[in-house]
């Protein structure tokens, strides 16, 4: 079992319950995969210490391959189940936790964007074990199995790539700030059949 630093714990009742509606929640889990993407490659030029460009450069564009490439499997399986995905969506957990970003300040700024990454890569891969140990069907129990092994480490990448903006002790210190933020924040969510849905 691996160890996240998250304050609080999804019960398996949470899964049992998105589960119950497997469209919605891969419908929802697309968008995430396409944000998440997105921000890595939106992070790429956002480095602090030009000494640590390359491995920016190199570390954020991979994780953006991981994430398109994990948006793709979970598009093709919401196409194999006859499933669209619409226009508009909301994610009030990422919108909660971007609310705790310092905008404006400078490398603050940029090292909260990285911490809050860092909470949803953490808070994902919790959610897509629970997933693929409580999924019946063999599709969906393949998916999250395949994600939970790829995601593992990706939020300890957001935080290693955070140590080159500040202090090591001033990244420990807000590290620990967001987590409990991030308890409070994944409580308050409403319930409903979303990968970051209230449990």
């Amino acid at each position: 079992m691996l160890a996240l630093p998250l304050k609080t714990q999804t019960p398996k009742a949470w899964a049992e319950r998105v589960l119950e509606n497997p469209l919605a929640l891969l419908c929802d889990h697309a968008y995430l995969e396409r944000k998440a993407a997105s921000n890595a490659l939106d992070l790429m030029n956002r480095w602090v210490d030009s000494r640590s460009s390359e491995q920016w450069a190199m570390t954020l564009s991979n994780v953006a391959k991981d994430e398109a490439a994990h948006l793709f499997a979970v598009a093709k399986l919401i196409s194999e189940r006859g499933g669209k995905l619409s226009r508009a969506h909301k994610c009030r957990y990422a919108s909660d936790l971007r609310a705790l970003v310092r905008a404006g300040k400078g490398n603050l700024e940029v090292l909260d964007r990285l911490l809050v990454s860092a909470l949803i890569e953490a808070r994902s891969c919790e959610r897509f074990l629970i997933l693929a140990e409580t999924a019946t069907e063999p599709d969906l129990k393949r998916l999250y199995e395949s994600l939970f092994a790829s995601e593992a480490g990706h939020y300890k990448t957001f935080l290693k790539l955070a140590e080159t903006t500040a202090s090591v002790d001033d990244v420990e210190a807000r590290w620990e700030e967001m987590l409990t933020c991030e308890a409070d924040i994944i409580a308050a969510q409403p319930v409903g059949f979303a990968l970051h849905s209230g449990a």
